[in-house]
């Protein structure tokens, strides 16, 4: 459903509007995270797009080397 897409959207797009510019830029990842959530809600859905999200944003460490992280492929595509 589009509507839940657009819901489980709207804080990542507000980050990116009104925090993310208050930032220095310093994603470790490509794409950036807030960039994964986007997609992963686009291509998986809002409620796997938003765990998918999650699990990356766990990743986001001192400790991790961070790197080109895709979006996985929908299963089946």
């Amino acid at each position: 459903m589009k509507v839940t897409r657009t819901i489980a959207k709207a804080p990542v797009t507000f980050y990116r509007k009104f925090i993310s510019p208050l930032k220095p830029p310093s994603c470790r990842f490509y794409p950036t995270c807030s960039a994964y959530a986007l997609e992963a809600i686009e291509v998986h859905g809002a409620v796997k797009g938003s765990l998918l999200s999650a699990k990356r944003i766990m990743k986001c460490h001192p400790f991790h080397p961070g790197g080109v992280d895709l979006v996985p492929p929908k299963k089946g595509s």
